[in-house]
């Protein structure tokens, strides 16, 4: 049986392919009940993404404001005007989550840096899993309706910045992505089992354009309500 981990990265267009581009950008529409339960219901309910495939940054424009963006890095979150000026920066900004609950809101910055962590980590999976330091075990198949999915147990290094050390990523038998299981560090690590379909495939990468993020049980079973947050992406762009 092929390596999983060198299989889903060929499922997905190829690591010599990923390693052309610089960045990837997308439209996306944001829904769910999380953003209300922060106090952030309409901030980032539709605006652009911009992630790094080098290094760890992202931003979103607009940030709120139309005139106001975001910058993330695992070190600092800033929000900035449009000719770069900053407004509001956090150093080391993941600190100012410790003893954060799930009902816990959210500062503007504290939403640029969870947005910012969570789309990275999202469009860098699965050629994350070439990363330095990233580990991988495969661990027994998981059953569904379509067939058994094949899982990979990832360990992150602590200098990437992401929803959890360990998480868990689910595939189907030509490799794509299909389910993605991680407990969100900076929000009371809540569970949670985000699903991803409506592939497409954009300069030779394959993209999953729907993503859907729900409660996950401690038998890794979900319900499909409440619906935590869904994302729809549209415009991927690779430059």
């Amino acid at each position: 049986m092929q390596d999983l981990k060198d299989l889903v990265i060929e499922a997905h267009g190829g690591l010599n392919r990923w390693q052309q581009f610089e960045q990837v950008s997308a439209d996306l529409i944001q829904g769910g009940v999380l953003w209300p339960l922060k106090g952030q219901a309409l901030t980032l309910e539709k605006t652009n993404v911009t992630v790094g495939l080098k290094s760890e940054w992202a931003s979103h424009a607009p940030f709120g404001a139309e005139n106001r963006r975001s910058h993330f890095t695992p070190d600092r979150v800033s929000l900035e005007s449009e000719d770069g000026t900053v407004l509001e920066e956090l150093l080391d900004p993941r600190k100012s989550f410790s003893d954060h609950t799930l009902q816990t809101p959210w500062s503007d910055l504290q939403l640029a840096y969870f947005a910012g962590c969570a789309m990275w980590t999202y469009f860098n999976v699965p050629f994350l899993l070439a990363w330095p330091g990233v580990e991988t075990e495969e661990l027994e198949p998981w059953p569904t309706e379509s067939g058994k999915w094949r899982r990979l147990a990832v360990s992150f290094p602590a200098d990437i910045a992401t929803h959890s050390t360990v998480q868990t990523l689910y595939f189907d038998s030509e490799g794509l992505l299909k389910r993605h299981d991680y407990d969100v560090e900076i929000a009371g690590n809540t569970p949670g089992a985000h699903i991803v379909d409506g592939y497409i495939e954009v300069s030779g990468i394959k993209f999953p354009t729907k993503r859907r993020i729900y409660a996950r049980q401690p038998d890794a079973t979900f319900n499909t309500e409440p619906l935590v947050v869904s994302i729809d992406l549209s415009n991927i762009q690779l430059s």
